[in-house]
């Protein structure tokens, strides 16, 4: 959970961006650097703790290499650490494979060191440092690259609580397979371990090495991911990085899980890295997918579909195209309602995530065995968006706004215990089933700002639920296009060919 100290220290490595950009360095450069670093300062104080010291990096390359340099001296040492680094077995050179120092200024990364890293125990924070760093400068990065491709960054609060309701144990193995920061591999770990104390040496080895899995396209994100896991205690320095740099999407990798938590990127690009990724959007054929789609968050889904393991559970975020898209979308409705237990749906509000107009959705669901009749006998629906207004800054989403939602949900308790409430309603499978095109896109309560002008949001709120909007149905219209110029080329190629 962020807390006071680790908003200030995130705000200082964020402040640090404006001693690299007036050398030339973007955002996007500056976050790998910062990356490099931090890991660096993060792992000297692992070495030099009272209790339990651990040295996570070769002494030859660590931290303390760098103070007391400057000019020539200071960047020979660092390009000399880089390599040395990408050179090491395991996770270490995962970490620093292909790392170059891209601050030609020796000064500048002499200010970075000492002014705003070195100075602050970045460990004790207690909180995921490198995630939050990492969102808030990917809202910066916006101004410095042509595209975000595709980042959604899930915001803590909605993290933990979708940690809090899914219950991951330490008997579970746990995926993310658009894994970005690592986020929902952390908070998974976190509950899993909190009665430490009673855990036995089998249980705890299997917590540091094979409770969780992350995958991810995008390079610096997954160096992250690796860095946070590691400093939190979870892999190995000589074993390989729990974080598989690639895309998930490609193939059915054979092994299944317990537990999947995921916020797969929005978009018709499957990356999840700030410089690049670019996708065509082309159509992806796999035999254990249901439908063949070029949609990114259909195929996702599908994708954990796969690789869920018999009464394993999912928490996956999504946008609402998912609901209510016909075509693919319905055919895969259908099946994650008989093959799966579709138990609950949270509907989130806008404004909580870094990019306008997205509104998305928590599918909670389970995977089952074969079986005659459909396993969704009731779907559970959440309103956390009508009449719910959130902003990034001023009025952020917070772990207590999902309190509500959390004890509705009665985790860990049979379902045929819920009640009912103003947001909290149920419907079972022949209404959904019913539905135009199976259409999930479940709204009941009145929107108050539209029937009393005296409810009405502050005009920015308006101006901004307006925009998102807009750049909404533009990004429909958009996806709508491109699939017609998609299917409009097919033949013209065919015929060019010919």
């Amino acid at each position: 959970m962020t807390t006071p100290d680790s908003r200030r220290l995130v705000a200082k490595l964020v402040a640090g961006s404006n001693v690299l950009r007036d050398s030339g360095v973007n955002m996007y450069e500056y976050t790998e650097q910062l990356t490099y670093l931090l890991f660096l300062k993060m792992a000297e104080e692992r070495a030099t703790r009272p209790l339990n010291p651990e040295r996570v990096v070769p002494e030859e390359y660590s931290w303390h290499r760098l103070l007391g340099l400057s000019g020539e001296a200071l960047e020979n040492t660092y390009n000399h650490i880089l390599r040395g680094l990408a050179s090491q077995p395991g996770v270490l050179g995962a970490i620093y494979r292909g790392a170059q120092n891209k601050i030609s200024n020796p000064s500048h990364l002499k200010t970075l060191i000492v002014d705003y890293i070195d100075k602050e125990n970045w460990s004790a924070a207690g909180a995921d440092i490198n995630g939050d760093a990492y969102e808030e400068l990917l809202e910066r990065s916006a101004g410095d690259t042509k595209s975000t491709a595709g980042q959604y960054f899930t915001p803590r609060a909605l993290i933990h609580a979708i940690v809090d309701v899914v219950q991951p144990t330490v008997a579970d193995r746990v995926i993310d397979p658009a894994s970005g920061t690592g986020g929902f591999l952390l908070a998974a770990h976190a509950y899993a371990t909190r009665d430490a104390a009673n855990l036995t040496p089998p249980e705890r080895e299997h917590l540091q090495t094979r409770f969780v899995r992350g995958v991810d396209i995008g390079a610096t994100t997954s160096r992250l991911a690796s860095m946070n896991l590691l400093l939190h205690g979870i892999g190995s320095i000589t074993g390989n990085s729990l974080i598989d740099h690639k895309d998930a999407l490609v193939a059915d990798p054979g092994e299944r899980w317990s537990v999947v938590l995921a916020n797969p990127p929005f978009g018709r690009s499957s990356s999840t890295d700030i410089g690049g990724g670019d996708d065509d959007g082309a159509e992806i054929f796999r035999q254990d997918f249901v439908v063949t789609t070029a949609n990114k968050q259909l195929n996702f889904l599908q994708h954990i579909m796969t690789i869920l393991d018999i009464n394993g559970r999912a928490g996956v975020v999504l946008p609402d195209n998912v609901l209510f898209e016909g075509g693919a979308g319905e055919t895969l409705r259908r099946k994650l309602l008989t093959a799966f237990d579709f138990h609950t749906l949270l509907r989130l509000p806008t404004g909580i995530f870094y990019k306008p107009g997205v509104k998305a959705n928590v599918l909670f669901f389970d995977k089952k065995p074969a079986a005659e009749q459909p396993w969704t006998q009731r779907l559970w629906v959440y309103d956390l968006r009508t009449n719910k207004h959130f902003t990034l800054k001023k009025k952020p989403l917070r772990r207590e706004d999902l309190d509500d939602f959390v004890a509705s949900y009665l985790p860990g308790k049979p379902r045929e215990e819920r009640v009912e409430s103003k947001r909290w309603k149920s419907f079972n499978y022949d209404e959904l089933v019913a539905r135009d095109k199976v259409n999930l896109d479940l709204t009941w309560l009145r929107d108050e700002s539209l029937e009393d002008a005296d409810n009405l949001p502050a005009p920015e709120i308006i101006a901004r639920e307006i925009v998102e909007d807009l750049t909404a149905a533009l990004a429909e219209f958009e996806a709508v296009a491109t699939a017609l110029e998609d299917r409009l080329a097919g033949p013209a190629a065919s015929e060019d060919a010919g």
